[in-house]
């Protein structure tokens, strides 16, 4: 299975960016557990998610919220040069 890279930034399908902190683990599981935060403000101020790795780096089904058209629920970007989440 691929690793996530920490110090990277990464799109999440819906479009929005998210910078990768580190990697945790579960204290209980010891599942790696990727911490990130948000590249963009939210109304609601919480900008620091854990997320299992598994579940960060999954192959998602076609939905309609998928505006990149991404096979994953988030990949490793090397550049921003599009905003998804403009309309």
């Amino acid at each position: 299975m691929e690793e996530v890279k920490i110090g990277r930034v990464y799109r999440h399908f819906k479009g929005n960016y998210y910078f990768v902190e580190n990697v945790a683990y579960d204290s209980e599981t010891k599942e790696r557990m990727v911490v990130y935060k948000t590249l963009y403000p939210r109304e609601d101020g919480r900008s620091i998610w854990v997320r299992p790795e598994k579940m960060f780096l999954e192959e998602i089904p076609e939905r309609p919220d998928n505006i990149t058209g991404q096979k994953t629920r988030f990949i490793l970007v090397n550049d921003l040069e599009k905003d998804y989440t403009k309309k």
